[in-house]
């Protein structure tokens, strides 16, 4: 798939890409925050069949959802997702992992590795956008983690060996 972006002076940017289903849609990002999204018809791709206007704090809140930061598909798990040279990856911490009851401070995961950890889903369903240094990874937690593609590979070294 292939994203087309252009500058609209005085407005922002536009984004555009046809899925697989062969329909248009077109994003724009206004300079004030504000994101209106189009879609168009495969059999009439010049004229727009629906429009939304999000501010920019429901356009993030989209973003994790659609991104799968909130729920990632069981299907999906072990699929990681690439953009340009960063890599956004789930990783199940399974039962008796060493990391498990240790934080991310402990295991020193950005200074060792470059990787961030961007949130982390633990039991029920409890997330965490952007956990701190302090917080204590759990046993059946899926970390979402951004990074390099040998970031990722040292951050799952971390995760193998724990505080080791």
């Amino acid at each position: 798939m292939e994203i087309r972006e252009s500058e609209l002076p005085s407005i922002g940017r536009k984004f555009q890409m046809t899925n697989e289903q062969g329909e248009k849609i077109v994003i724009v990002v206004h300079d004030d925050g504000r994101r209106e999204i189009y879609h168009f018809d495969h059999s009439s791709p010049d004229e727009s069949i629906s429009m939304v206007t999000l501010t920019d704090e429901e356009a993030r809140q989209i973003a994790f959802i659609v991104g799968g930061l909130l729920y990632k598909p069981k299907m999906l798990e072990n699929i990681d997702m690439a953009l340009g040279d960063l890599v956004i990856e789930w990783y199940k911490l399974e039962a008796g992992s060493k990391c498990a009851g240790h934080t991310i401070g402990e295991l020193d995961i950005r200074r060792k590795s470059g990787a961030t950890v961007i949130a982390v889903v633990g039991k029920g369903n409890a997330k965490q956008i952007n956990p701190g240094p302090d917080y204590v990874l759990g046993e059946d937690s899926t970390i979402v983690v951004m990074g390099e593609r040998k970031q990722i590979i040292e951050f799952k070294q971390i995760i193998r060996n724990g505080c080791d």
